[in-house]
């Protein structure tokens, strides 16, 4: 299963569009995981019409698109929980860290978040955390990113994509 890992679009207020190559990739994944601030309905609708499957969640810039704070997926054998991670950056890795053990129903789930628009992939505490940084390059990200994982039999491998 390939799964494609979106978050911090922030459209229209920071950015106009998610870039053409990262649509495609959206739009060609099995599954895609964004983890909030679309910063509009129009933003959430667009993503929606772009991904075959969609599991989502409200950040701090969505108070009024309707979505939850933390969404919980299974996706080829490996459970997600997925969550925005709003708060400040200090605290960032174990405030993402414990919803994970908050929310998910086995001890080898993962955790996708955004917010810091910061590309993340280590172990904290345990957990393995997930930033897909901007999918925009909204600031301040210094760059438009996104991840694709395939996802299989329970096993993770994730790719990096930026430009």
């Amino acid at each position: 299963m390939d799964v494609a890992i979106i978050s911090d679009s922030h459209i229209p207020s920071r950015a106009q569009r998610i870039p053409d190559p990262f649509r495609e990739r959206v739009e060609t994944a099995d599954h895609v995981v964004h983890a909030g601030d679309f910063d509009s309905k129009g933003a959430l609708a667009d993503v929606r019409d772009l991904a075959p499957e969609l599991t989502a969640v409200s950040g701090n810039m969505d108070p009024r698109v309707g979505l939850p704070a933390v969404e919980t997926v299974e996706l080829g054998g490996v459970e997600f929980v997925v969550t925005h991670g709003t708060g400040p950056k200090r605290g960032y890795k174990q405030r993402v860290a414990d919803a994970v053990r908050d929310n998910a129903s086995t001890d080898d789930a993962v955790g996708v978040a955004g917010h810091t628009h910061e590309v993340l992939d280590t172990t904290h505490d345990g957990v393995r955390l997930l930033n897909p940084g901007s999918v925009t390059g909204a600031a301040p990200a210094s760059r438009t990113t996104m991840l694709t994982a395939t996802v299989s039999g329970g096993t993770l491998d994730v790719t990096l994509h930026e430009r």
